[in-house]
Parts: structure tokens; C-alpha cells; sequence
């Protein structure tokens, strides 16, 4: 599958701090949290459990390659001060990107949203913990949005190398033979994580492959 189709592309927040500080190391930034709940063989796969998390969203033409940039631009103006509350939110990782189908499933009810041309990428990114549905500020860009993420499990695939198609189908094949062995079952598209920016040398590169678990 082409990086480009992916059902969600996560873009490593090292990118969009340094975009702004050009300072903070990907490891020094809140991430999602999870638990590792099995290690499959010697590929750094893994079986996690990601804990409840919030995050703010803004829904942007695409292609994918240049999405992640056009949401940031929203996103970046919340975070930074662009909310009714005037406050400053602290950088954290990553950022998701979501490519947009017509429908879109939530816990109740499930709720139809067309996007112009069946086109289009969510681009998310997520909230420090510290923060609640309550207590977030509301946006003042009517684009961005903030909505809970639920408690998901994933398989997940942790490689370094570049970015290249063939290094990705190479490490996603690994992840689903993987995956198939241990007599999981997968459900939806790949997630795609990213976790540096493109200035980082292409072997010092975190990436992942996540895997929705049933």
C-alpha cells in the first residue's frame, strides 16, 4: 500500500517542534501512552494497549505528502496561543494525519460526514494529559476541533531507515506475517508513524507501523 492511501499517517512531533524551536528531540515529548502487552520474535514488534488520550483536529485538502504542513498551520495557531482561553499548549506527539472516507465510524451515533470529492486528510494531534474535554480551550479557528480518542490496541512494527515505499512494504509485510502468526486478527487500514523531521539522518529515523487489533 502506497504511504499516500494510508487510513492514518502519524507525522513525529520532533518535526513540528523543531518547525518552532528546532530544539526539542523527539524522546523529550509526551506521546500517547501505552503498555506492551507481548513482544512477537526479534522485529521490535509489539503488542500495545494505548490508554484514552484528546486530540485536536482540522480536516485539510491533502495530498497527503503536503498535509501534515497545511494541518500543522492550523493546529500549530491552537496550541500556540489561538483559543478562547489565550493559553499556550505544550508540544507533544505525534501528530496524526487521517485520510477521510465518507463514513466515519463513532461509539454513538454513528455519524455520516461526506468530504468535497471523497477527498481530504483529518490531521490530529493530540493533547497533553494534563488537560480534559473541560478544560481544554476552545479553538477560535471554527476548523479545528477537539474530540477524545478511544482506549485502542495496535500491533506495532518499530524500524529506523528512510521513508522509501520499498522500506515500508518491506517492514508491513514483517508486521503482518507477524501478526498472522500469533493468531491476531487485524482490522482496518496501517498507521504510518513518523517520529522525525526530515533533517534527521535517515539512520537515526524512528518510524512505526501500527495495526488495529480486534
Amino acid at each position: 500500500m502506497n504511504p499516500s492511501t494510508l487510513s492514518r499517517v502519524f507525522l513525529g512531533l520532533a518535526l513540528g517542534s523543531a518547525l518552532v524551536s528546532g530544539t526539542a528531540p523527539a524522546h523529550a515529548i509526551e506521546q500517547p501512552r501505552y503498555r506492551v502487552e507481548q513482544v512477537l520474535g526479534a522485529d521490535s514488534i509489539e503488542v500495545r494497549r494505548y490508554e484514552p488520550y484528546i486530540v485536536a483536529e482540522v480536516v485539510v485538502p491533502g495530498p497527503a505528502e503536503q498535509a501534515g504542513n497545511q494541518g500543522f498551520s492550523f493546529l500549530g495557531g491552537y496550541i500556540f496561543g489561538r483559543n478562547k482561553g489565550e493559553r499556550k499548549i505544550a508540544m507533544t506527539a505525534p501528530v496524526v494525519q487521517t485520510p477521510q472516507p465518507t463514513k466515519i465510524a463513532m461509539t454513538a451515533p454513528v455519524a455520516q460526514m461526506p468530504v468535497e470529492g471523497g477527498q481530504g486528510f483529518a490531521v490530529q494531534f493530540m493533547m497533553p494529559s494534563s488537560f480534559t474535554m473541560e478544560t481544554l480551550p476552545e479553538p477560535l479557528d471554527p476548523r479545528v476541533t477537539l474530540k477524545p480518542v478511544a482506549e485502542q490496541r495496535v500491533v506495532a512494527i518499530t524500524y529506523s531507515g528512510t521513508w522509501s515505499q520499498s522500506n515500508y512494504d518491506e517492514h508491513l509485510a514483517k508486521l503482518r506475517n507477524a501478526a498472522q502468526a500469533a493468531g491476531l486478527k487485524t482490522e482496518g487500514e496501517p498507521v504510518y508513524a513518523r517520529y522525525n523531521g526530515p533533517w534527521v539522518p535517515w539512520f537515526m529515523r524512528k518510524n512505526e507501523i501500527w495495526l488495529a487489533v480486534r
